[in-house]
């Protein structure tokens, strides 16, 4: 586990705050997170953003890494090649594992986010949930959701911890974030060291797309979630599911005849990206060596 270093970002988005508190604690007492001998650098994702209590000044972080920084403008791209090129795979203090910690106002709780199929990605997060039992979300094949932090490292995940209101200090967020982290570096070390066997499933959530409020024709929300769906993230819907509820009680109801799982339902952060919820569909993947073996690789413990 000598070259092996773990880049763990905090605050990639500037009103995400609890996961930026307790590195700021662990900065002040060194023996505040158990590493399990994990060489950890840690890093305030958006220190700007942070400082102004913003998601970000000019474009979303979190969809900054599209390998095009070429605008100087901007001031998200900018740190994005800033983080590139100082922690990643070919940088100046690179790192090979990449966690990101944001937290979510929806009732998802606690889970991980996986973009793509990464051999790597898929070994790490199937540890995660046999231990923890945290659902994944598998995000791929969405053109307009692209550029994530995470994919500019050889692996990489984001960690959800919620439910909390943007910009508020929490003690169960807190002590669930580290709990979290606290896991992911003592199954890092473990498999580092081969003693841990992989799990021989890894049940996800593949994303299947999002739905928009409906609008009316100055493109303002036309209606609320309805108090049926709302805080229901995880649960199943039909056909004739009640979607969206208007002021004077007209129903949208859900017309597909599959039943998708709805997730990040009402997220504050994605009324921007006119974003009302994501649906996805439960698959059971059966573990492949070559998840293992990349990630066994990529530890340098084979």
């Amino acid at each position: 586990m000598k070259s092996l270093q773990v880049l763990l970002v905090a605050g990639t988005h500037g009103n995400e705050i609890n996961a930026p508190w307790l590195i700021d604690q662990w900065a002040k007492s060194p023996d505040l997170i158990e590493t399990n001998g994990v060489k950890v650098t840690w890093v305030i994702g958006n220190p700007a953003a942070r400082k102004e209590g913003k998601r970000y000044l000019d474009s979303d972080l979190n969809r900054s890494f599209s390998n095009d920084f070429s605008s100087l403008n901007d001031r998200e791209l900018l740190r994005a090649n800033e983080l590139s090129s100082t922690y990643g795979p070919k940088g100046t203090n690179p790192c090979q594992i990449a966690l990101d910690f944001h937290s979510t106002t929806s009732a998802m709780g606690s889970s991980v986010v996986v973009y793509g199929r990464r051999p790597s990605d898929l070994g790490l997060a199937s540890l995660i949930q046999a231990r923890l039992g945290l659902p994944i979300y598998l995000h791929e094949g969405d053109q307009s959701q692209t550029g994530f932090l995470v994919e500019s490292w050889p692996c990489g995940l984001v960690i959800e911890i919620g439910p909390v209101s943007q910009s508020l200090l929490h003690s169960r967020i807190v002590r669930q974030t580290q709990i979290v982290l606290e896991t992911c570096l003592e199954l890092i070390a473990k498999a580092s060291s081969g003693l841990l066997n992989y799990p021989d499933r890894l049940v996800i959530h593949k994303h299947l797309g999002s739905i928009d409020f409906p609008r009316d024709l100055s493109r303002h929300p036309s209606a609320t979630i309805h108090p049926q769906l709302q805080g229901a993230d995880w649960k199943p819907i039909k056909k004739g599911s009640p979607l969206f509820l208007s002021a004077d009680g007209d129903v949208v109801s859900y017309q597909g005849n599959d039943s998708p799982i709805p997730v990040f339902i009402n997220e504050a952060a994605y009324a921007e990206k006119n974003i009302a919820m994501s649906l996805t569909k439960r698959e059971v993947l059966r573990f492949e060596k070559g998840w293992g073996k990349e990630l066994n690789y990529l530890l340098g413990s084979q």
